[in-house]
């Protein structure tokens, strides 16, 4: 059956927006070229996005050009302010971005462990209204929270999870207190890693993919067909539960010990890496030390003579304890990374086995601190192990990517809701 016209212009609407949000400013010949539209009725729907606040004529498309088609139509970014939460055991990181995704301030903040939950959350939320006001912002439309643990599929709230401080199911609800105008939406740190490379970063080109979190803890998304998938109580990639060989024993439903997190874990990386003579020297970054670690030692094997890729993000230096001379350290470092691209194999042909996603990205900031020269070594041996084609990646953004998904998630939230028709 055909559209009725208020279908047709609402559809139009959101085709013109989408055009706008994606490419940037455009005239209206632009938009008539790009839409396939009549110029009519492009003109009523420049008109009426205008009427609504949405669009604003943002320049002009030469100076040697006049007339309505020569104007440039771009987004309204201030109709709306958004924020994004980095939300980790150790501390929050936040970001407060336009209608249209520009940072337009952040900051982040250490949580002590021995911090109580009510000092917790009130730090945690003074530093979002910190940064809302840094930001120039007058109230927040939409609020994107990445958080570990379990979210419930049916609610959308954050579950009590083992392990995890209390103050972050208690942050939720705070913020929800003290902005309530805005609309707070929680997912899995590990799902928003994903969705943000799938946008932004080396999963682009792929529908169907897993990606395995390689940070303090361990955990996978699973994204099949384009779409993310949660499963029946939002566990799916729960997979440092997963029974695996190599360690001391067998995880159970309140401890992951036991599992595939006793081998790819932080503590876990970082004692294997001193067992081939390889130490961290700096204890008090902010990022897990296992990053350190893992970018020193591919550098060492890649022939790095430089200390960047383990240091530049703060998470301490590398050394060798004997012998001293370069050679010897590059051989230590070859061989932890072998011995840790095992551990990292076992976990991912077991997901290859039942999911098949043809790519998997070693996510989180060790993923992102292997790079290439990890990764190639978890290909080969998931190769070896599994008759499934299937390629391995780095993350392209590393921890960072939690926060873009956050921001992304937010962001097509708010649009949704203000892009939609009036009588929707």
């Amino acid at each position: 059956m055909p559209a009725s016209p208020s279908t047709a212009r609402a559809i139009n609407d959101r085709l013109a927006l989408r055009l706008l949000q994606q490419q940037g400013s455009l005239t209206a010949g632009q938009l008539k070229q790009l839409t396939g539209l009549s110029r009519p009725t492009v003109a009523d729907l420049v008109e009426r996005l205008t009427d609504a606040g949405l669009i604003a004529v943002v320049g002009e498309a030469g100076e040697q050009r006049r007339g309505p088609n020569a104007k440039l139509y771009g987004i309204v970014a201030d109709r709306a302010h958004l924020a994004a939460l980095d939300v980790r055991t150790e501390g929050v990181s936040v970001i407060v971005s336009d209608l249209v995704g520009t940072v337009l301030a952040e900051a982040s903040a250490p949580i002590g462990d021995d911090t109580g939950t009510g000092p917790a959350v009130e730090q945690a939320v003074a530093l979002v209204e910190r940064v809302v006001k840094e930001a120039g912002a007058d109230r927040l439309h939409t609020v994107g929270i990445g958080a570990p643990g379990l979210i419930d599929p049916a609610s959308g709230e954050l579950r009590d999870s083992t392990g995890l401080p209390e103050w972050h199911r208690s942050l939720v609800a705070a913020l929800q207190e003290r902005l309530p105008e805005a609309r707070v939406i929680v997912e899995n740190e590990t799902n928003l890693a994903a969705l943000a490379e799938q946008r932004d970063g080396v999963a682009a080109d792929r529908d169907t993919f897993v990606l395995l979190w390689l940070g303090h803890g361990t955990g996978a998304a699973v994204v099949l067909d384009g779409a993310l998938r949660r499963g029946a109580s939002g566990g799916t990639g729960e997979i440092g539960f997963l029974p695996v060989p190599g360690t001391t024993g067998l995880p159970s439903a309140v401890d992951c010990e036991g599992g595939f997190h006793s081998l790819a874990g932080s503590a876990a990386i970082v004692e294997l890496a001193r067992s081939f003579g390889l130490l961290v020297q700096d204890a008090s970054a902010p990022e897990p030390l296992a990053a350190g670690v893992v970018g020193r030692a591919a550098a060492l094997v890649a022939g790095n003579t430089e200390t960047g890729v383990g240091t530049a993000a703060g998470v301490g230096t590398v050394t060798a304890d004997s012998p001293p001379d370069r050679d010897a350290q590059a051989a230590s470092a070859d061989r932890f990374l072998d011995t840790l691209a095992d551990h990292l194999a076992v976990g991912a042909a077991s997901v290859v086995a039942i999911l098949d996603p043809g790519c998997v990205v070693l996510g989180g900031e060790v993923g992102q601190a292997g790079g290439e020269v990890l990764a190639a070594r978890v290909e080969e041996r998931v190769r070896r192990m599994s008759p499934l084609a299937t390629v391995v990646r780095p993350s392209g953004l590393g921890g960072a990517a939690v926060l873009r998904g956050a921001l992304l998630t937010a962001r097509d939230a708010a649009q949704d809701e203000l892009f939609a028709p009036p009588d929707r």
